[in-house]
């Protein structure tokens, strides 16, 4: 396989598995994680902007992550913007800080949460299939254009599949761990 195609296959999968765990840090395990508000988005200085770039979020205990803006005058913009977005959390301001007490998660609301990340999980799986089949669409290109041989083909096809295998294999593994930590109590 030439090192570009090699490298792209690479570049796209490790894209998809570095989406995917974002999307994972973003569903609630009952656990303080500053991602859970980072991408918020607040109105600051007649921009929207997200809580990250004017503020720094920190986890004080398990259940509680604290909102220091770095401007005091974003105080109410940022209190606002987390209660609109509808994540459960109930800002509690206090001078210029914002406490953010997570709520222990149902035994419900957890099992949703599994279905939400399966779902996520399969939208990665989806997507590593169509990398492989563009990649291998690409190799069967040059096959028949002459620009390699049928043995060369079956060998980069092994070679991209091996590729895909190790993708799905690391997918299963960061939703075990994911579904393990949101089934913790």
């Amino acid at each position: 396989m030439s090192r570009t195609t090699y490298k792209e296959l690479e570049g796209k999968i490790e894209s998809t598995l570095q989406f995917l765990r974002d999307e994972l840090k973003k569903i609630k395990s009952g656990r303080a994680n500053p991602s859970i508000v980072e991408d918020i988005l607040v109105e600051a200085y007649g921009d929207m902007q997200p809580i990250k770039n004017v503020a720094t979020i920190s986890v004080a205990d398990p259940q509680l992550l604290t909102v220091q803006p770095w401007d005091k005058s974003l105080v109410e913009p940022i209190s606002k913007g987390i209660q609109e977005a509808n994540i459960g959390i109930n800002p509690a301001v206090s001078g210029d800080l914002i406490r953010l007490p997570l709520p222990q998660l149902t035994e419900e609301r957890r099992v949703e949460y599994v279905k939400l990340m399966k779902e996520k999980l399969e939208e990665a799986r989806i997507a590593v299939r169509a990398v492989r089949k563009d990649v291998l669409v690409g190799l069967q290109n040059k096959e028949k254009d002459g620009d390699m041989g049928e043995d060369d083909l079956n060998r980069m096809e092994k070679h991209v599949q091996n590729v895909v295998d190790k993708a799905n294999e690391e997918i299963e593994e960061i939703g075990t761990h994911k579904e393990e930590e949101l089934m913790k109590v």
